[in-house]
């Protein structure tokens, strides 16, 4: 596979009543690349949002779950989800404030 860059490790901020309360105390939530890796996830963080410092990243990663319509029998895509918890004193990643 090729090599990721900063805009394909981050695919789309997780926006839920839990990940919302858990951005009050710098611990922000992600849906990420299937094969990034925890330093990847870091580095794009701190690239693409200014003055964010990571202190530690946390992954969960989602199977998919069997669907079936009909006699067709699929799954969902594979997802993973990264929470990046900030040190106290790096700046608030700014799109969470107007949610």
């Amino acid at each position: 596979m090729a090599a990721l860059g900063y805009y394909d490790v981050i695919l789309k901020p997780v926006v839920t009543e839990k990940s919302m309360n858990a951005a009050q105390e710098k611990k922000y939530t992600f849906y990420v690349h299937p094969e990034a890796n925890k330093i990847q996830i870091r580095e794009a963080v701190e690239k693409l949002f200014d003055g964010a410092k990571v202190k530690k990243v946390n992954t969960v990663t989602c199977h998919p779950k069997k669907k079936r319509r009909g006699m067709v029998v699929g799954e969902t895509a594979k997802q993973k989800k990264a929470i990046v918890f900030l040190t106290e004193d790096s700046k608030d990643i700014d799109f969470y404030q107007g949610l």
